[in-house]
């Protein structure tokens, strides 16, 4: 089965990488010429654990190749894959979108029942930009080959499909040819391992030909007895805002409660145990810290309520989840101003780890975006060190002193600050780090380690959901007087 893989980004790289390591014969179409010298060389331009290893064993095998002549590509194939990015409309840039979709009705699914804004023509501040996946797909109508399958891999708003379809027969109107609804789920740091042992894969078709191309493209899968879902476009559409818009909401929650824990006394980590034990809920996502970030959650949180408003829709608790993130990423700096002592005017602090989440180099709706900046305001400087993530936050973030390894981020430095979970910041020297500092604070937003043991070196230690020793001893102290 030949495969064309339409976009050389995060998911069009991963998903060709993998399926050439199903077998398939894959090329991936880049119109970014520099970008596709790159890959043919076997150089990413992005990092992804694992994923120059699998890039490496397909391009070998010669059953992975990259290139920028779209149409030769796809008029062999049998497979079309879209997998080009959807950002929000002004947001990530400042072009309008294309037009609307054109050409006549859906020509397959029906019985839609309540007729809402097409993705393309609402003019939200939040809603999916769709102006790639247009130009995607119309570039793809002029090279099909009759009988042809187009596969949505990127994530669009959902009735996207149907204003494709319709828009490849406008351009193609004797053209047979079927498009399916094939959202990713792939988390970043953990995408080929997502891939190719996947929890689910949902499939949206509107022809029993589409479905039958669709089982034989994932019969590995059927194999290992993974769930494949089949299902209409529509629901497959919304399937994938509706997981990440969950999650988002379990991020937002163990965060508020966290707050709660320290407020009353409590420890989160104990109550997160108690609830993530409940098989309703489960324990993913239930580990607090400065709020969620990366390329998907604040994107399809935030579409997903411009759908609605496209509606006529009010969605109060996901309007909720959004704001909370939000406040919780502005409020990260006044918690580090406090355990500064209140103020940080004239301090070092020493920032480990800069990208939204570790084995990644996306900065995107990263907290750090939000942190370092009103820290800076506040009148500290700032030196910061992450493992992959500092060439793209250098471009973001301005006035920081990048620092080539964790030691020199926090010499001299009066506060430091754990904000992305990375393995190597998870073994400090405490006793080294107290020695290096001029200082002797340590904020722990990601609860990495026990504040015992912290505090046995002789640092401060603050984290979230978590009592801080010093406020421990004066509970303790204070029940003593009471007693006495």
């Amino acid at each position: 089965m030949k495969i064309a893989m339409i976009g050389g980004g995060y998911v069009g790289l991963v998903s060709a990488a993998c399926l050439a390591g199903f077998g398939y014969e894959v090329v991936c179409v880049e119109r970014d010429s520099a970008r596709v010298e790159l890959l043919r060389q076997n150089r990413l331009p992005f990092y992804e654990p694992g994923l120059e290893a699998l890039l490496g064993e397909g391009l070998n095998a010669g059953r992975l190749r990259f290139s920028t002549d779209l149409p030769a590509s796809v008029s062999t194939c049998a497979l079309v894959f879209i997998a080009v990015g959807t950002p929000m409309r002004g947001v990530a840039r400042q072009c309008a979108p294309s037009g609307g979709a054109g050409g006549s009705a859906p020509r397959k699914e029906t019985g839609v029942a309540r007729q809402c804004v097409p993705p393309e023509k609402h003019a939200g501040d939040s809603g999916a930009d769709l102006s790639d996946v247009r130009s995607a797909v119309e570039a793809v109508a002029a090279a099909l080959q009759p009988g042809c399958v187009v596969v949505m891999k990127s994530t669009v708003p959902v009735g996207t499909a149907d204003i494709m379809e319709a828009r490849i027969a406008e351009l193609r109107p004797d053209l047979d040819f079927d498009l399916v609804s094939n959202p990713e789920f792939l988390r970043q740091g953990e995408a080929i391992e997502d891939f190719v042992h996947p929890d689910r894969v949902v499939v949206g078709v509107a022809s029993s030909r589409a479905r039958a191309v669709m089982e034989a493209l994932y019969h590995p899968f059927a194999r290992k007895e993974t769930p494949i879902l089949f299902t209409d476009r529509r629901t497959a559409e919304l399937s994938k805002y509706a997981a990440n818009t969950f999650l988002a909401a379990k991020i937002a929650l163990i965060g508020e409660i966290a707050d709660l824990c320290e407020a009353r006394g409590a420890d989160v980590e104990t109550v997160a145990r108690v609830v993530g034990s409940d098989k309703r809920i489960a324990s993913g996502f239930l580990r607090p810290g400065p709020g969620f970030g990366g390329s998907c959650l604040p994107k399809d949180t935030k579409a997903l309520l411009s759908m609605a408003r496209e509606c006529g829709l009010r969605c109060h608790a996901i309007e909720a989840v959004v704001e909370a993130n939000q406040a919780r990423k502005q409020g990260m700096a006044a918690r580090i101003i406090r355990a500064a002592g209140g103020d940080v005017r004239g301090m070092e602090i020493g920032i480990l780890g800069v990208t939204f989440k570790p084995e990644t180099d996306d900065m995107r709706a990263a907290p750090s975006l939000e942190i370092l900046p009103a820290l800076q305001a506040a009148g500290a400087r700032v030196r910061a060190y992450d493992p992959q993530g500092m060439k793209q936050a250098a471009k973001l973030l301005d006035g920081i002193d990048w620092k080539e390894d964790c030691q020199s981020a926090l010499e001299g430095a009066h506060v430091a600050v754990i904000l992305t979970e990375w393995a190597e910041f998870r073994s400090l020297d405490f006793a080294a780090l107290g020695a290096r500092m001029a200082g002797n604070v340590l904020v722990d937003l990601r609860n990495i380690y026990r504040g015992e043991d912290v505090a046995a070196a002789g640092l401060e230690y603050h984290s979230i959901g978590r009592q801080s020793l010093k406020a421990a001893k004066a509970e303790e102290t204070d029940a003593e007087a009471g007693q006495a």
